[in-house]
């Protein structure tokens, strides 16, 4: 999600929006309202909080009990 930010705040807070932006956050820079350029994370950043995110969904429990069958059955109820 991006957040509309003007030049002259942006200019006056660019070391925090580029710390925010290390950290996966967007930024869309306005002058007079009109959209100007997008302050967004490299892909090496990006790439980062990936990995990051699938080894936290890694260390999750796992839920027990639930197979294919199970999995699949729910899907088709929740198309009908």
């Amino acid at each position: 999600m991006f957040i509309e930010i003007g030049a002259f705040e942006a200019k006056a807070k660019l070391s925090h929006l580029l710390q925010q932006v290390k950290h996966g956050q967007c930024y869309t820079i306005t002058v007079r309202g009109q959209a100007i350029a997008n302050l967004i994370p490299t892909e090496t950043s990006m790439h980062a909080n990936i990995v990051k995110a699938v080894e936290r969904m890694r260390s999750m429990p796992k839920i027990k009990g639930i197979n294919h069958e199970t999995v699949t059955s729910w899907i088709s109820e929740g198309r009908r």
